[in-house]
């Protein structure tokens, strides 16, 4: 297998859905002068705003910003991986959808995100992303070249068994697009990245959102690209803009599996009885 150079773009978007745009832009040829041809968005990458805007700046799989992404895909011969927009669904509603580009400039993978942020971190803000998102039901993997690429989004990297589900099915990178919020990513955020790692020995990107917007958003930043073993390659420590670079010698997940085989070494006609348990 070749090395892939990859990028991880953090940003600070906001709603003002131009200016995101713009910056996006800007940020993918960026990325693509430093070699990547594989460039990761973070979650809301183009509306990270208040519910009010949510019907302006909501697209399609044809908008144009999204046609124009896959110019650019095409042009510069790269897979653009926009993070996550909202996307229309169905009742006045939205989907939280990744959407990934290929060097053709077609959309060749999409994924609406299963795992919803209701929460009530302690210090933090109350968050009810089902309020007005509606979960997506199937898992995807989008095949980049010798990359099969397990999609998720940012509050899904707190539920082990969908990557579990997706190394599985053949994952050996695994993509987080997060908007990771300030009260619980300093304790969480790196420990639970590393994790999926670790558990699945898989390459995991994690491109990200940083500092706080006009409104009040505030999130953690600090992208991170983990190898198979758990150990971080590069991660920001900016509160700004950053472009993440990283070569990944995708041969790393099988010897890593080889040497822990926990794919195969599972047990799931155990996992699937009864928990047996002790009396008082």
């Amino acid at each position: 297998m070749a090395t892939v150079r990859v990028a991880a773009i953090q940003m600070t978007s906001g709603s003002d859905v131009a200016a995101n745009e713009a910056a996006i832009l800007r940020l993918v040829d960026r990325a693509s002068d430093l070699g990547a041809t594989y460039v990761q968005l973070p979650e809301y990458s183009t509306y990270w705003g208040p519910r009010s805007g949510y019907d302006r700046a909501a697209k399609t799989l044809d908008d144009g910003f999204i046609r124009q992404l896959c110019l650019v895909a095409r042009g510069r011969g790269i897979t653009v991986h926009l993070g996550s927009m909202l996307e229309p669904a169905s009742g006045g509603r939205f989907f939280n959808t990744s959407v990934v580009i290929d060097v053709r400039g077609q959309v060749a993978a999409t994924y609406r995100k299963v795992h919803l942020f209701d929460a009530r971190p302690p210090g933090g803000v109350t968050y009810n992303e089902s309020e007005f998102i509606t979960p997506g039901d199937d898992m995807t993997i989008a095949t980049v070249g010798q990359m099969r690429i397990g999609l998720t989004i940012c509050f899904d990297v707190r539920f082990a068994e969908l990557y579990r589900a997706l190394a599985l099915a053949g994952a050996n990178v695994l993509a987080v697009p997060a908007a990771f919020s300030a009260s619980t990513g300093p304790a969480h955020w790196e420990v639970l990245v590393r994790a999926r790692a670790i558990e699945n020995h898989a390459f995991v990107i994690a491109a990200t959102q940083v500092g706080t917007t006009a409104e009040g958003f505030a999130t953690h930043g600090h992208s991170m690209i983990v190898d198979p073993w758990g150990v971080s390659i590069v991660e920001s420590t900016t509160d700004g803009e950053d472009v993440l670079i990283a070569d990944l010698d995708l041969e790393q997940a099988a010897h890593r599996r080889s040497q822990i085989d926990v794919l195969h070494l599972r047990r799931p006609e155990v996992y699937r009885r009864d928990v047996v348990r002790g009396e008082d």
